[in-house]
């Protein structure tokens, strides 16, 4: 279909020349020029005949033509002939410019908030804006400067736009379960590192065949988490795999704590633990916060990454090998956890406040604790640690972890 350019039409003399045009050009299309143009046009065409004057007919052929030529609808033009009629012409009305707030974050910006929410599974708005600020501040990545400065409730306000939704990965939340739990002592480690509370992660069953097993490791103060997988909870498995575990803590191991299941509380891993000088202790009757800690880390941590569909027992020693390689180190240096200020209430109660300035990795809490060298271990490689972690930035490292984590799954399922 033709598109011309108007307003060339000084020809057309009479009201009768207008109608013939109109029937000619039936099938084609005009477009007006600037709004300034088409207006003195538009003046002009009603003044040269007479619109107000005319008949009836010769109104309704004139409103036609004025359509056709500028493209604007009946209602547009019976709006300009009736300013016409009562002003005497039609006036150019400024333009109406809305006011718009400057926008503060790019699509670019939505864009690393969703790989990182990817990344690390959607931590939530304290952790994830702690990454940031991370690679920002220690790594010197200038694409994240502005998501360093960002308050939390405009993450979450981030999360609910359909951009975001389009593109991120999404997560159920961790069903809870109850756990019955026996009569012991509430660990109590006055700000020490080496009170560690443990528990048991079944990974699914399959007709009738139990999956591989997590023994999950939290130090109470520091949040430093070990994870380890084996076959079966049994001696034959049990012994060997939580030597290697307590081996991969940077400080001396003084307590441990966990529920009431017979996997720990028995005279096999309470002969370990005395011969390491640990202390073994377990949880009391009707205090469910005794353990929480450990618990809350299963779903946050470990069924968030691996998942709840049944990986077969034959598989520990890969997925061992994986954490030990990649996701400890992950946890703990990396991935920011929430550490809670305790604050005494009127009544003498005891509440936790979440913070976002005691938002920090494990590996950051242990530094921060006074004179903390001297829990470590002789043999822990501290050095070696912070000159690793000061050339591979978070998002970085976790791609790494992710694509190992990938060949992992791949090599089980397929």
């Amino acid at each position: 279909m033709n598109k011309l350019i108007i307003m060339m039409d000084h020809k057309i003399k009479t009201v009768a020349d207008l109608e013939i045009f109109l029937g000619a050009s039936k099938d084609l299309d005009f477009q007006q020029m600037d709004r300034v143009s088409t207006y003195a046009w538009t003046n002009k065409l009603l003044k040269r005949f007479h619109y107000h004057a005319e008949s009836k007919k010769r109104k309704g052929i004139l409103k036609h033509y004025i359509a056709k030529m500028t493209g604007y609808s009946d209602r547009q033009v019976k709006r300009l002939i009736k300013e016409h009629f009562l002003f005497g012409g039609i006036k150019i009305k400024k333009s109406y410019n809305r006011y718009r707030f400057q926008k503060t974050y790019t699509r670019e910006d939505i864009d690393l908030l969703i790989k990182t929410d990817n990344l690390h599974n959607r931590l939530n708005g304290l952790a994830t804006k702690k990454i940031f600020e991370m690679e920002y501040r220690i790594y010197g990545k200038q694409e994240y400067k502005r998501l360093a400065g960002i308050s939390i409730s405009h993450i979450y306000n981030f999360r609910k736009t359909r951009g975001y939704q389009k593109k991120a990965l999404t997560y159920t939340k961790t069903n809870p379960r109850k756990v019955n739990i026996g009569e012991r002592q509430r660990p109590n480690p006055e700000g020490k590192p080496g009170y560690i509370r443990v528990d048991s992660v079944h990974q699914g069953d399959s007709d009738k065949q139990k999956g591989v097993y997590y023994i999950n490791a939290v130090d109470e103060v520091t949040q430093w988490q070990v994870v380890a997988a084996v076959e079966k909870i049994s001696e034959t498995y049990l012994l060997d795999a939580l030597l290697d575990l307590l081996a991969q803590f940077p400080f001396v191991i003084i307590e441990f704590h966990s529920d009431n299941g017979s996997e720990y509380i028995n005279r096999q891993v309470s002969a370990l633990l005395n011969k390491l000088l640990i202390k073994l202790t377990k949880s009391r009757s009707r205090q469910c916060n005794d353990n929480a800690l450990v618990e809350s880390k299963n779903g946050a941590v470990i069924r968030k990454w691996m998942g709840y569909a049944y990986i077969p027992q034959k598989s520990a020693k890969k997925i061992n090998q994986f954490f030990k390689a990649h996701f400890n180190l992950y946890i703990n240096c990396y991935r920011p956890s929430i550490f809670p200020e305790i604050i005494l209430s009127r009544k003498n109660k005891e509440i936790k406040k979440y913070k976002y300035k005691n938002t920090m990795t494990p590996f950051e809490k242990l530094k921060v604790i006074p004179n903390f060298r001297i829990f470590l271990k002789p043999s822990f490689p501290l050095l070696d640690l912070e000159t690793f972690l000061s050339n591979h930035s978070v998002n970085d490292y976790t791609e790494r972890m992710v694509k190992a984590q990938d060949k992992l799954f791949d090599g089980i399922f397929s």
